[in-house]
């Protein structure tokens, strides 16, 4: 069971200041949602993942925040807290975009758990390995 890192945050008082200081460091692309106070980030390379960066809430801290995919953010949020974890944010859907949720791990780190819908709707089904067969010719597994 993997649980790749596909999305990081960061949470600050001034969101358009930040955007405007990574955009001109980085010349990433900010989609901004002011409504939400909240900008999703391209950062323009096929390496690495995309992120965002909103604004905190209340006098919560500034922070950064990595969020890993797992297929059931509920499950993996019970087991969290039976580890010893407490919940920061709950199970939370946003509508045709994705779910998350956010635990304190037991020495205080933030972090982010997500199932994004779009992401399970379009993963492909791996295709079987290729295997040389005797004159340099390439078949499939299981085929003749």
């Amino acid at each position: 069971m993997g649980a790749p890192i596909v999305h990081w945050e960061i949470n600050t008082r001034n969101p358009s200041k930040v955007f405007d200081f990574y955009k001109s460091l980085f010349g990433w692309q900010i989609n901004s949602a002011k409504e939400m106070e909240y900008g999703l980030v391209l950062t323009g390379s096929k390496q690495g993942i995309n992120g965002g960066i909103g604004g905190s809430r209340g006098d919560a801290p500034n922070l950064l925040t990595v969020y890993a995919e797992v297929d059931d953010p509920q499950e993996t949020l019970n087991r969290a807290v039976s580890m010893g974890a407490t919940v920061v944010v709950p199970v939370t859907e946003i509508p045709n975009m994705v779910t998350f949720a956010q635990f304190r791990d037991p020495d205080g780190n933030i972090f982010g758990i997500v199932k994004s819908t779009e992401r399970a709707s379009t993963r492909r089904k791996k295709k079987p390995a290729r295997r040389r067969s005797g004159k340099g010719r390439t078949r499939r597994r299981g085929k003749k």
